[in-house]
């Protein structure tokens, strides 16, 4: 099963692609926010897309960035169609990585369970 993580800078992506990695899933990390291609997210059919985010507040206690409010804005734009089409919405802010990679492996092993009950 493929698992793709899109996601603003800084919310995460890295960290809980190789958290996933590491549990034994086929995870990889699209650079969504960086492409004006809406659908660039579905490029490896994914079966899972699972899109993190956080504010700049967040961004801002993570790491050192140069940008501000008006690039969140831009990337959150190009995100647009990965979250209307992400099968698991995730706010970062208030979440450390093992706590965001338990309730992206909850959801997946839930939707998993529940495909395989028919």
């Amino acid at each position: 099963m493929r698992i793709a993580i899109v996601g603003v800078c800084a919310s995460g992506k890295t960290t809980l692609v190789a958290g996933l990695k590491a549990a034994g899933y086929d995870a990889y990390n699209v650079a969504q926010e960086h492409s004006c291609i809406h659908n660039f997210w579905n490029k490896h059919h994914p079966d899972f897309l699972v899109m993190i985010d956080a504010t700049l507040a967040a961004i801002h206690k993570r790491r050192k960035v140069y940008w501000g409010e008006e690039r969140l804005v831009t990337q959150h734009k190009r995100l647009a169609d990965a979250r209307a089409h992400a099968d698991l919405f995730l706010q970062t802010d208030e979440l450390d990585a093992p706590h965001v990679l338990a309730r992206v492996i909850e959801f997946i092993e839930e939707r998993v369970e529940t495909v395989a009950k028919g």
